[in-house]
């Protein structure tokens, strides 16, 4: 389990004061899903950046220029590859016919190393799960709603996905991992996070700075494109193989490698780490 998490400033209204104060409460708030590694993407003048650090987010000191307008965030909880080598943190870097993206998720994947092997794709030493995502659209030469549906249709397990590219456009993968995204029409902002929950404390955080405030509806199967002046293009890949796993024949001993609940200082409750049709399904990570 993991948080997603960001903002679409597409009205260019926020200070640089008000941008990092929303990206950090988001984190902050996004901690309750990960406090294993902290990472956000932007572009800037100088193209695509992401900058990530294998800390929780309160721990970082997130700083986002003037000139950004679009940020995606990425909090983790490790469940594959450690978090002690960066390069298996998130946002990842991506690349299709010269053209860089960012890309982030929010769930389990359990066909990684079959999808390696059956689709030849190139090794690497980014451990996490989630990258093959990546390199199943870089497979394909091509970011758009083709590629990411065709992606999401092969991957297997629970996920969401948020991808930023050079141009400011904020794609998005609704699966069976949740994701709740606000709008802002009075200051021309999008902001969202993996749960409506942490969407809230955040921005109660933020105060009433953003106004009025609308739901944008988003649903498993669904696919989002928020380009840079706010507009919101839509298509869906084929869900209906998400949210049909029988728990009832799995050896719940394969997950032996989430043995141990960490236990926050400040008596913060286990969480759970997967989705998997609708209902958690509880680990626990042993500390070593």
């Amino acid at each position: 389990m993991c948080c997603l998490f960001g903002f679409v400033d597409y009205a260019g209204s926020l200070s640089v004061k008000q941008k990092n104060h929303l990206i950090r409460e988001l984190s902050i708030a996004a901690e309750v899903r990960g406090t294993d590694a902290t990472g956000i993407a932007y572009n800037t003048s100088r193209g695509l950046q992401i900058y990530k650090r294998p800390l929780a987010a309160h721990r970082l000191h997130l700083r986002i220029p003037a000139e950004a307008h679009v940020v995606m965030g990425h909090t983790l909880m490790t469940t594959q590859g450690s978090a002690k080598k960066n390069y298996n943190n998130h946002p990842f870097f991506g690349c299709v016919k010269g053209k860089r993206f960012a890309l982030a998720h929010n769930g389990v994947l359990w066909n990684d190393g079959g999808l390696r092997h059956t689709k030849h794709l190139p090794k690497t030493k980014i451990q996490t799960d989630s990258y093959v995502a990546v390199q199943l659209l870089e497979q394909q030469k091509a970011l758009d709603f083709d590629s990411l549906a065709k992606m999401a249709e092969q991957v297997e397990g629970s996920f969401s996905f948020a991808v930023l590219d050079e141009q400011d456009a904020l794609w998005i993968v609704k699966g069976d991992s949740p994701l709740s995204i606000a709008y802002f029409p009075e200051c021309g902002v999008y902001v969202y996070a993996s749960t409506v929950e942490i969407l809230n404390k955040a921005l109660t955080r933020c105060g009433k700075q953003l106004g009025h405030r609308r739901t944008v509806e988003v649903e498993m199967g669904d696919l989002l494109k928020i380009d840079r002046r706010g507009h919101i293009t839509r298509a869906t890949f084929d869900a209906s193989k998400l949210g049909s796993v029988d728990l009832s024949g799995i050896d719940l001993g394969i997950l032996e490698f989430v043995v141990v609940c960490r236990a926050a200082e400040n008596g913060e409750r286990a969480y759970p780490a997967v989705e998997i049709g609708g209902k958690s399904v509880w680990l626990y990570r042993r500390d070593d």
